[in-house]
């Protein structure tokens, strides 16, 4: 499996919370290499890895399919999209940004951008209200290819960057459904200490909505949510942040299971598989929190890759991080 290949893959397809078809669809390609079963349910791509053994607690991997992006609220008279968030968005990058329409057709569109000789130099942060995007085409030759609530994302490509580095748009979360992928590859032909089930997520960025449909679903003993989590860099608290390169961050909380925290730390220990420590003082604001309560509950952990500039067209990972979870994740589920 080529790491990434398949983290470039993942994230320059579309695929903004509430509408993930193309990704899914992508997604449910690759799973299907380990899991045949797999299905796209409820948005949520779905699958069995393994063969079943009844005396075995179920272990489900998540990673959540969508991305933050933009929705189609009005087209003006002039033929400008307005728009809204879909997802934490930070305005103060918008204007300029380079985006596609979803519509019956893909449509390039740039956010308005004013001059800066234009303004008195001290202009506030836009407002959604405030801005728009300028396609170029008239708003009769709009209405036929976008309707109101059509989705909206950036128009990036994944870059190398140095080292191992790269960066992208959507990394955030598609890289922890390639490390779920990488961690399958590597428990070929091994035996498993848990039946597994791989919930790849839709709507993570709305509220853990697909996470928290398929955690009533597949009802697991155990789950392992792998999303991202803030990498340090210039001016940010250290103490809040994990290092790029440096491995998976297990999670710490009183909402996550004590137990299975400290087992992965053990086995990233007994492996020597590098690895670093987020405590959180409540819930994790990830799908874990969605598995902790379902149901009767689940044991549930974080397992995090760092990730610096998180939501926004430039995000940062380092390919080693999300080797090294997806080393992690089959250690942790191995029997030998």
């Amino acid at each position: 499996m080529n790491l990434k290949e398949t983290i470039f893959t993942l994230s320059e397809t579309s695929g903004a919370s509430g509408n993930e078809e193309k990704i899914s669809a992508v997604v449910l390609g690759m799973l299907r290499k380990y899991a045949p079963d797999a299905e796209i349910k409820n948005g949520n791509v779905i699958g069995n890895y393994g063969t079943f053994q009844e005396n075995l607690p179920l272990l489900v991997l998540d990673a959540h399919i969508d991305q933050v992006g933009f929705i189609v609220t009005y087209i003006t008279d002039e033929g400008f999209i307005k728009f809204n968030q879909l997802g934490g968005i930070d305005r103060r990058l918008l204007p300029a940004q380079p985006v596609t329409i979803h519509g019956k057709k893909d449509i390039k569109g740039v956010i308005c951008s004013v001059p800066p000789h234009l303004t008195s130099g001290n202009t506030e942060v836009l407002k959604f209200e405030d801005m728009a995007i300028d396609t170029g085409l008239t708003k009769s030759e709009l209405e036929e290819n976008i309707q109101y609530g059509d989705s909206i994302t950036y128009d990036v490509k994944c870059h190398e960057l140095t080292g191992s580095r790269i960066t992208g748009k959507a990394l955030d979360d598609r890289c922890g459904i390639a490390s779920i992928l990488y961690a399958l590859e590597l428990l070929k032909d091994r035996k498993l200490k848990y039946n597994v089930a791989v919930i790849f997520s839709a709507q993570e960025e709305l509220g853990e909505r697909g996470a928290k449909i398929g955690a009533f679903e597949v009802n697991p003993d155990i789950a392992l949510a792998v999303d991202v989590s803030f990498a340090y860099a210039i001016g940010e608290d250290e103490k809040k942040c994990g290092y790029l390169g440096k491995g998976a961050m297990i999670g710490i909380s009183p909402s996550l299971s004590r137990e299975i925290s400290y087992g992965l730390i053990n086995k990233a220990k007994e492996k020597n598989i590098p690895y670093q420590i987020e405590v959180m003082e409540g819930m994790t604001s990830t799908n874990a929190d969605r598995y902790s309560v379902n149901r009767e509950g689940a044991k549930t952990c974080t397992v995090s890759i760092p990730l610096r500039n998180m939501h926004t067209p430039v995000e940062v990972i380092d390919l080693k991080d999300v080797e090294l979870t997806g080393r992690l994740i089959a250690e942790f589920i191995a029997e030998d």
